[in-house]
């Protein structure tokens, strides 16, 4: 694992969690839905392209929402979400890859396996459209991409700075996520991803992870190079646990549209 900085000791013993999950009892084998289709038809519709992220809980969130899991991601698609990420990880956001079989069944958009992969063996728990790897968190960067794609997974690849961003490129990756959450605080600066974005290639699909909450944040994100927005808080809205995750998702898929500012 890179260590680069500390880690928040929330985020450590998520770390500590993940290397002692197993893996999945064979190779999965997916047949992925792609991921730049979806943001591409989610741009030709006029929508913003939003990444809506079912998440029960986290450690940053200031409540729990218990609602079906597979009610919350149709919700979200009715709201106009191009991608759906679910967390999988059990102990400190309240996932299960179950959770993620019965929404990936239930919606026609593709949906993102969100948890913290080591191992390539810990690729194999449940199929996903895309699968999420911290490049902070893996040793084998290059290994593991290479792991996904030939399980038919699109890895999303996330960074923190500019010299992840260049660890992920050596790597190969083409889908990257620029999380502005520091792992180190857990405190949010929107001035990261536009720090980072200018050094990313016009080839890669560019996603901004984490803080954005308005229309106004969305706004910012797009004109920084955000191809697409991964959004989890904003539109699960633990805090009320029962807000419109439709209309949650809706007012910031169209925050480019002028109806809010």
């Amino acid at each position: 694992m890179n260590s680069r900085t500390e880690l928040a000791p929330a985020v450590a013993s998520i770390l500590e969690a993940a290397r002692e999950r197993p893996g999945g009892d064979g190779v999965v084998d997916v047949d992925a839905r792609s991921l730049p289709d979806a943001l591409a038809r989610a741009e030709a519709d006029g929508r913003v392209p939003v990444i809506a992220e079912v998440k029960p809980t986290s450690p940053t969130a200031d409540g729990t929402r218990d609602d079906d899991p597979v009610e919350l991601a149709e919700a979200m698609v009715d709201g106009g979400a191009a991608a759906i990420s679910v967390l999988t990880e059990p102990s400190h956001f309240g996932g299960s890859p179950e959770s993620l079989t019965r929404i990936r069944e239930a919606v026609d958009v593709p949906v993102l396996r969100k948890d913290f992969v080591l191992e390539e063996e810990q690729m194999d728990v449940v199929e996903a459209d895309l699968l999420l790897l911290i490049v902070r968190f893996v040793d084998d960067l290059e290994g593991l991409i290479a792991a996904a794609r030939e399980r038919g997974f699109q890895p999303l690849v996330e960074v923190h700075d500019r010299a992840e961003l260049e660890t992920a490129l050596e790597a190969g990756a083409e889908i990257i996520g620029v999380n502005n959450r520091d792992l180190a605080r857990l405190e949010v600066d929107l001035e990261t991803f536009e720090s980072v974005s200018p050094h990313a290639p016009d080839d890669v699909t560019l996603i901004a992870e984490s803080g954005v909450s308005t229309p106004a944040d969305v706004r910012r994100m797009r004109g920084a190079g955000a191809d697409a927005l991964l959004i989890g808080s904003a539109i699960m809205d633990h805090a009320s646990g029962d807000s419109d995750v439709t209309e949650n998702t809706r007012r910031l898929v169209r925050a480019e549209d002028g109806a809010e500012r």
